[in-house]
């Protein structure tokens, strides 16, 4: 699949995407701007969990490339997001015990495209992301994902936590990385897991780790306290891949 351009210019033509269903990640508005179309165009967003923010005609001047935005632009997905189910599926289908990555607001695009890529490789049957304050599908992600994107489904949710809770009913159990857990070799991350990996900044947030049912320290001997996110979501997890093989 090809990496086609990913900016949705113009009223009528972000109506449209969506009444298309095209999967929209975010939309940049004209600050103060509050006609018919717009406010269709925030309808829509709302509906679909659309993350809006509101800018300066500079700022959207500045990221149009047409030069007719009219007030709007939209970063559509550069691949169609699956479901969970369809994550929980690929394991029932390869009769293996669930192995999913979930990102807690992973904001950089070639953090999230590395991940994927990991997660694919680590044998991991899906990556579960936020709708909001979190990186999409974009091109980049698809570029760094190295073709991962076209093997690994990612399945995009409102609540991370609220999923967690759900996925537990289904018998899977969840690890997230920081570093004031304990050692990961002194866990059992055999069976059914969930592998959570937070912000690159502020690590996983305080409402999905007290979801999680156990904390994974990643041994450290340099002079930093703290690895990039995607080489974190790589060590996890074939920690979890080395226990799994056993």
């Amino acid at each position: 699949m090809g990496y086609q351009e990913f900016t949705i210019e113009g009223r009528n033509a972000v109506i449209e995407a969506y009444r298309a269903g095209k999967p929209i990640d975010k939309i940049f508005i004209l600050d103060g701007c509050q006609d018919g179309p717009i406010m269709t165009i925030k309808r829509e967003a709302k509906k679909h969990d659309t993350l809006i923010k509101f800018v300066t005609k500079e700022r959207l001047d500045q990221m149009s490339e047409t030069g007719k935005h009219q007030g709007v632009i939209a970063y559509a997905a550069a691949y169609e997001y699956a479901e969970v189910d369809d994550i929980l599926n690929a394991a029932r289908e390869k009769g293996e015990p669930p192995f999913i990555f979930l990102l807690d607001n992973i904001e950089d695009p070639h953090n999230l495209g590395a991940i994927i890529r990991t997660a694919n490789l680590a044998g991991a049957h899906g990556v579960i992301i936020p709708k909001n304050r979190a990186a999409g599908l974009t091109a980049t992600v698809a570029r760094t994902s190295a073709g991962a994107l076209n093997y690994t489904p990612v399945a995009k949710v409102t609540n991370l936590s609220k999923t967690i809770e759900d996925l537990k009913k289904e018998g899977m159990w969840f690890v997230c990385a920081d570093m004031d857990g304990t050692r990961m070799y002194d866990l059992d991350l055999k069976g059914s897991i969930g592998m959570v990996i937070g912000n690159e900044g502020e690590g996983v947030s305080r409402l999905v780790k007290e979801k999680c049912d156990f904390v994974a320290s990643i041994p450290m001997k340099g002079d930093i306290d703290s690895l990039n996110a995607s080489v974190a979501a790589g060590v996890l997890a074939y920690e979890i891949v080395r226990q799994r093989s056993l």
